[in-house]
């Protein structure tokens, strides 16, 4: 505890004695100062205990004692100290009437205690609390650290709350609650969710001061790099003191090392990863299991699904790499629900992942790329459910649902969708619509003469199966008209209708394009 005027009151040496503000005397005091200038408040901080002779003041004056003291009170003086018989033999009756007024602590000093043995009392009682503090802090720290070494984060969150008198949290690099103490700290550090959000964009290390109704709440930032791993919670019903703090910043760094891992185990692993994909890829699921071991055997042995994500415009340097956000997403996903998960950077701008199917991995991907589609920050491409053996076609899927992505402009598709829906949305591509223009130009160039509707009259034999009737019926002709133009259709594009390759892409042209049916009208 830092000095308070009832300690020093309580010290038997000092002889001090309270003649006003009885009632405020729990008051910590930051310092004791002297100053007989008549206004000393431009050189106080606040929390001063202000000792006094009034040589410069008009302490008989009651109108000048009540500026006096008001303006004490306003700077956040602590208390008053009058030495007495030096220039007034007793408290002047203004003086007192004053510090009574504003309920302002006036301690009477007497000759024979110096100013100098009032400071020096406050000076080594502030010493004292500073070691206290720092001894309390070096003991928090070791307690953390044999918690930490021995059962983990969750028991350092545990004894961090114990050490603030209050609850603490930690939270993963998506913002999701890790740990919480005490238990009913859960549902107070979900609501920080937004805020740790907002911690997360800004460089490591950061912190932030989040007031509640009922607690102070410090959000710190957990990491080493620039970008953030995680976050530390600390809900307290007052500011930190010093040993609080000391307790805070010992949790930071245990906290720090067992979230964030050492570049080199993380490139290790990377590489781990990569060749074991790569194994699986050519066909080697045996020896991919061999290599792979205890760290990714369990995600071999079950259907998994194949991931393919590309980071999709034009890179801003100011804002988060997605893909590396994506990764430790999934990575935290995978470690909440204790599933194996491989992820694998193929370039900068490329991410490979294994997941189990129908796993937490697989449904945080696809919240994931819901909530980038807007931004079209990322587009992932997501495989069917499959083996090892069938990890290259699986690999294939995902690419293609990757394309497929890319030009609908979606965030994530899943191969599935591809299997079940239509072929109609593939042809949406430049590639497909300019070799389609480039097959029907000819007949556009002959409709455009008034010679015949070459064009429509083509749509409505192909979508009647090449039955003349009832082709020729749809656009309202004679059946030999609509022969005579099937025959010039051939002529102009010196390709036959019998071939059945020929009516499949000249059908996909038409739907590509978009041609409409325009029946004519008998005469």
């Amino acid at each position: 505890m830092p000095p308070t005027l009832a300690s020093l009151v309580q010290h038997s040496a000092l002889k001090l004695t309270v003649r006003a503000g009885e009632d405020r005397l729990d008051i910590p005091v930051r310092w004791a100062h002297v100053s007989e200038l008549a206004d000393p408040v431009p050189y106080m901080e606040g929390g001063e205990l202000l000792l006094v002779t009034a040589m410069t003041l008009d302490a008989e004056d009651p109108a000048a004692m009540r500026r006096y003291v008001r303006r004490l009170a306003g700077a956040g003086v602590v208390g008053i100290g009058f030495a007495v018989g030096v220039n007034y033999d007793a408290i002047p009756q203004a003086l007192l009437d004053a510090a009574r007024e504003e309920n302002m602590p006036l301690l009477e000093v007497p000759r024979r205690t110096p100013f100098l043995a009032i400071s020096k009392a406050v000076s080594a009682a502030i010493a004292a609390d500073q070691y206290r503090a720092v001894t309390a802090g070096f003991e928090a720290q070791r307690e953390l650290t044999r918690a930490a070494l021995a059962e983990g984060p969750d028991a350092v969150v545990a004894r961090l709350a114990a050490h603030v008198d209050g609850w603490a949290a930690l939270y993963d690099a998506s913002g999701t609650v890790l740990a919480a103490s005490p238990e009913w700290a859960a549902r107070r550090a979900a609501r920080l969710t937004a805020d740790v959000e907002r911690l997360r964009e800004r460089p490591a290390p950061a912190s932030a001061v989040v007031g509640g109704t009922d607690d102070r709440v410090e959000l710190q930032s957990l990491g080493t790099g620039r970008r953030v791993r995680g976050a530390l919670a600390v809900g307290t019903g007052a500011p930190l003191g010093t040993a609080e703090r000391y307790a805070v910043h010992s949790a930071i760094a245990l906290l720090t090392l067992t979230t964030e891992r050492s570049r080199s185990l993380q490139a290790a692993e990377q590489r781990l990863g990569a060749a074991v994909l790569r194994m699986m890829l050519s066909g080697q699921p045996d020896h991919a299991r061999a290599v792979a071991g205890d760290l990714y055997g369990g995600l071999l042995d079950a259907p998994f699904r194949l991931l393919i994500a590309e980071s999709a415009g034009e890179k801003d340097p100011a804002a988060e790499a997605p893909l590396p956000a994506l990764a430790e997403s999934l990575e935290a996903a995978a470690a909440r629900a204790g599933e194996a998960v491989l992820t694998v950077p193929e370039g900068e701008d490329r991410l490979v992942v294994l997941a189990g199917d129908g796993g937490a991995v697989v449904t945080a991907c696809e919240m994931y790329g819901d909530k980038e589609a807007e931004d079209a920050h990322l587009v992932v491409g997501l495989s069917a459910p499959t083996g090892p053996i069938a990890a290259a076609a699986a690999y294939k899927q995902a690419e293609q649902a990757l394309s497929v992505a890319r030009r609908r402009g979606r965030a994530l598709v899943e191969h599935e969708e591809l299997a079940s829906g239509s072929v109609l949305p593939l042809l949406a591509d430049d590639a497909v619509r300019a070799f389609a223009d480039g097959m029907l130009r000819a007949l556009r160039e002959h409709d455009a003469t008034g010679r015949g509707d070459l064009v429509a009259s083509l749509r409505a034999w192909l979508s009647r199966h090449g039955q003349w009737d009832a082709a020729a019926a749809d656009l309202g002709v004679h059946r030999h008209t609509l022969r005579y133009r099937m025959r010039r259709v051939e002529e102009i594009l010196g390709r036959s209708l019998d071939d059945p390759d020929v009516r499949m892409e000249l059908w996909l042209a038409l739907k590509a394009t978009g041609e409409p049916q325009q029946p004519e009208q008998p005469k």
